[in-house]
């Protein structure tokens, strides 16, 4: 199933049995790779060793603006330096050109998730810019941003510039954490109508990854505790699409750079490039990434 060594540094196990058939490691092509995705990668390949469900590479490039060519073949040679091998998309069907795996090339599919909302009328667009949002009286602190519903009855065309928002039923959605244990979110509350469409054309992450995981199979989703407040809406989100049982969700501690604040590509922090040509090696790099002292932070802050 995978590549990694017995040798592997290890991470905490989940606190129930698990059942799944297939996961994900899923990095935005937004940066290089650093300690954090290091500290993922090996929570998504040790979980799946210890249950023996098979590894899905998808690049998640659903961002235009911000993803490049260039990070996504840095994120391929940097995967294989450190023996994360997927059983699903490998990194040689990215290099190969067009792959399932990678957003870009699934704007059919999100075409068809849209359409499936569109029928169920609960798309509806969006004149409201980000400024607009941002300098309206802003959340309590350690909150994020809701969305106020300003154009939940304009009946504005679904068009390019504006956005596109599906309205979120106002019901609290339960779910158990294989790390955290139970959880209960209010997703109306917390966010507001999603976001799934941005201005400029991009499909959002709540969106992208919620019709991936259901139209690929994804059953197991093991990511970084800062996402945990997207899982309520995402549950909701692919219950609209015809998901009738959640995926499985693990959300693992973050290395932080500070008390608030993560790992960042954008900063270049702890960098797996920058670290193999001061000398580290492979076994190094895997074995820091989960030496670091870890710091469970709060929500995301981005009104999507």
């Amino acid at each position: 199933m995978t590549a990694m060594s017995n040798a592997t540094p290890q991470t905490p196990q989940p606190v129930r049995p698990i059942t799944a058939t297939l996961t994900r490691f899923a990095p935005a092509p937004t940066g290089l790779l650093h300690l954090g995705h290091v500290l993922n990668a090996l929570y998504v390949w040790n979980t799946a060793r210890l249950i023996g469900c098979r590894v899905m590479l998808r690049i998640e490039d659903h961002d235009r603006e911000r993803s490049r060519p260039e990070f996504e073949r840095a994120i391929l040679d940097d995967l294989d330096w450190l023996g994360f091998v997927a059983d699903v998309h490998p990194t040689a069907a990215f290099r190969r050109g067009r792959c399932e795996g990678r957003q870009s090339d699934r704007e059919e599919v999100y075409r068809s998730a849209l359409q499936q909302l569109v029928r169920a009328n609960v798309v509806y667009a969006c004149e409201c810019t980000r400024r607009a949002l941002t300098g309206a009286p802003g959340p309590e602190p350690g909150r994020e941003m809701r969305y106020p519903g300003n154009c939940r009855d304009k009946r504005l065309p679904l068009i390019d510039g504006h956005g596109w928002r599906v309205r979120l039923d106002d019901s609290v959605e339960r779910f158990d954490d294989a790390l955290l244990g139970p959880q209960s979110q209010w997703p109306a509350a917390q966010c507001g109508d999603l976001l799934i469409r941005d201005r400029l054309g991009n499909w959002t992450y709540q969106f992208s990854a919620a019709v991936d995981d259901l139209w690929q199979g994804v059953d197991l989703v093991i990511r970084g505790i800062d996402l945990l407040e997207s899982t309520g809406r995402q549950i909701q989100l692919a219950r609209l699409l015809g998901r009738t049982v959640p995926a499985t969700f693990m959300h693992h501690p973050l290395i932080m750079k500070t008390r608030d604040q993560k790992l960042s590509k954008s900063d270049g922090d702890t960098g797996v490039r920058a670290l193999a040509a001061a000398g580290w090696t492979r076994d190094r790099i895997l074995a820091e990434a989960v030496r670091l002292p870890v710091v469970q932070v709060g929500s995301e802050t981005d009104p999507q």
